[in-house]
């Protein structure tokens, strides 16, 4: 998966868009998107030879539900979709796109219904966040057979380490001096 691609550059500015659109990574992670940037960038992505995961729940001015994944899936055909939401991830399934599911690590209920949701929709990934806890990125690939990525709060080259020494498969980050560490 990712094609060996350990760090999956995660962009929060177009102008980190730009940049990373001239480098050597072929997974990016879109962030905080307006729905007004959507066409541009997936045209701009594919131009590049870079394929897309769409954080599906934080796109401005689109509600996160399965026919705004069903839109992104049919219109963009991103690599993936990235949500918290059940019905958005089926839709990326059902669509052949990757679906990653985004966790939340808060406390043991938050855990529990994140493990129940894995349980139902079978995703590909699912994206551990914060991604600074190394025991627990272990324990949710071992508790759901789902491989796991990790993100948030990754500020250095030694968390990085701790995560993907913990099983993580790959670390989003948005931290443009991590971008060439792996």
């Amino acid at each position: 998966m990712f094609d060996g691609q350990r760090i999956l550059p995660a962009i929060k500015r177009m102008k980190d868009f730009e940049k990373v659109l001239e480098s050597e990574y072929t997974y990016i992670v879109m962030l905080d998107l307006h729905i007004s940037q959507l066409v541009g960038v997936a045209k701009y992505a594919k131009a590049h030879n870079k394929k897309l995961l769409l954080h599906a729940d934080m796109i401005q001015g689109m509600k996160s539900d399965k026919y705004a994944a069903e839109f992104l899936c049919q219109t963009l055909r991103p690599a993936g979709l990235i949500s918290t939401r059940g019905e958005v991830l089926r839709t990326a399934k059902k669509n052949g796109l990757l679906a990653v599911q985004r966790l939340f690590l808060l406390d043991t209920i938050a855990l529990e219904t994140s493990y129940k949701l894995a349980e139902k929709v079978e995703p590909d990934l699912i994206e551990v966040l914060p991604g600074v806890v190394p025991d627990l990125i272990s324990k949710v690939q071992k508790e759901t057979g789902i491989s796991v990525i990790a993100g948030g709060l990754i500020e250095n080259e030694s968390d990085l380490k701790r995560a993907l020494d913990a099983g993580a498969h790959a670390i989003t980050t948005s931290r443009q001096d991590l971008w060439g560490t792996h």
